[in-house]
């Protein structure tokens, strides 16, 4: 080890640092280097902490150490060992370390680069290039851990904003949900009017609206479109509102005339809900005006056949039917299921899109457990 360690030979020149009151951690197993460096920077302002040994200089490492000066020659655990392992510490990844060091190979600086220095300072020591070096490096500290604060300023200020904006979200969502509640409410309410004056309850448009929902899903619709279908079908008859209540309830069968103006019950219905700002109405008017078109094309209003009529209607239509024909109306009574599908099944390819007669077919168990659920009060 060179002579020169028990006399760091420092020239006591001026030492210029920031002006706070940084921490060094000086690492050196000479008293004397020791005594004579933590003097030097005491003296400028430079709180001082002091450790013989690679072990002891770990210990006394934490965050309020700003800056490591750290002897390469060293008993046991070297300076090289020492830079090493303060590095494998994530938050002393930015921590300035000096090598202090009498070795001037090429070959021994870059290894101290490789295990983690940031600069060196060869023996003897000259104070004022100590002094340089070190209120350079405490810079680049000081930056570095401004941004960091900053950094962690904006990812508080990230979480806060993320968080508040879910938040309000959270309570748009809420209030968009009450709206569609309140919306799919007026709608029910305002079917369910038009279904009174036809002396049947409620329960024919939950059950019919729901027999087109299961008829949408089978013939694979997604389930926004079904969720369409199942809330406009029951203003299929919302038109009969403007048919003379003598017309709409007469227990006999319609004349030729009285059976012209009971048709007009789906223009009426297409004209109140026609022209809304709701995709729930403007299927609603769609439904309105198709669910009475045959596929054969001698339905009304506008006898349109095949896949001419819209396919909410043809799908409304077969629902329709299977609940009229199963419900007591004040100019018939109730038939069974049984007869209900005989009578269905001659109208598939006529009456009905022969496909979707199928997928009704096919999906019948759950037809009868939604009849079986909203039964007539």
């Amino acid at each position: 080890m060179p002579t020169s360690r028990t006399n760091p030979g420092v020239k006591m020149t001026s030492l210029t640092v920031e002006a706070r009151r940084d921490r060094i951690l000086v690492v050196d197993d000479e008293l004397i280097n020791r005594k004579v460096l933590e003097g030097l920077l005491k003296a400028h302002g430079l709180d001082c902490v002091s450790a013989e040994s690679g072990p002891t200089a770990l210990q006394l490492l934490d965050k309020s150490i700003d800056l490591v000066l750290l002897d390469i020659m060293m008993p046991g655990m070297d300076g090289f060992a020492v830079a090493r392992a303060i590095r494998e510490v994530p938050e002393f990844a930015d921590l300035p370390i000096v090598m202090v060091t009498a070795l001037s190979a090429k070959e021994d600086r870059l290894k101290a680069v490789q295990a983690g220095a940031n600069d060196f300072v060869a023996k003897p020591i000259d104070a004022t290039e100590l002094g340089v070096r070190m209120a350079s490096l405490l810079r680049m500290k000081k930056y570095h851990s401004e941004v960091k604060e900053y950094q962690l300023h904006l990812e508080q200020m990230v979480t806060e904003k993320t968080s508040a904006l879910r938040s309000a979200l959270a309570d748009l969502e809420r209030a968009r949900q009450a709206t569609v509640q309140a919306h799919m409410e007026t709608i029910h309410k305002l079917s369910a009017a038009a279904e009174y004056k036809d002396e049947d309850t409620a329960s024919h448009i939950m059950r019919m609206s729901r027999y087109c929902a299961v008829i949408a899903k089978g013939h694979g619709l997604d389930e926004e479109q079904v969720d369409l279908i199942l809330n406009s079908s029951p203003m299929h008859d919302i038109g009969k509102m403007g048919i003379p209540d003598a017309i709409l309830l007469k227990p006999g069968k319609l004349t030729e005339d009285e059976w012209l103006v009971m048709r007009r019950h789906t223009l009426i219905g297409a004209s109140i809900l026609r022209g809304g700002s709701s995709k729930y109405l403007d299927a609603g008017a769609e439904i309105a005006l198709s669910h009475h078109e045959k596929w054969d094309g001698t339905g009304y209003p506008n006898g349109l056949s095949g896949h001419e009529i819209p396919l909410s209607g043809r799908i409304c239509a077969l629902a329709d039917v299977f609940d009229a024909l199963t419900t007591r109306r004040p100019y018939k009574q109730a038939l069974s299921n049984e007869r209900s599908l005989e009578i269905m099944a001659a109208g598939r390819g006529q009456h009905f899109d022969p496909d979707l007669y199928d997928v009704f077919i096919a999906n019948y168990d759950l037809v009868l457990e939604i009849q079986r659920s909203y039964q007539e009060e």
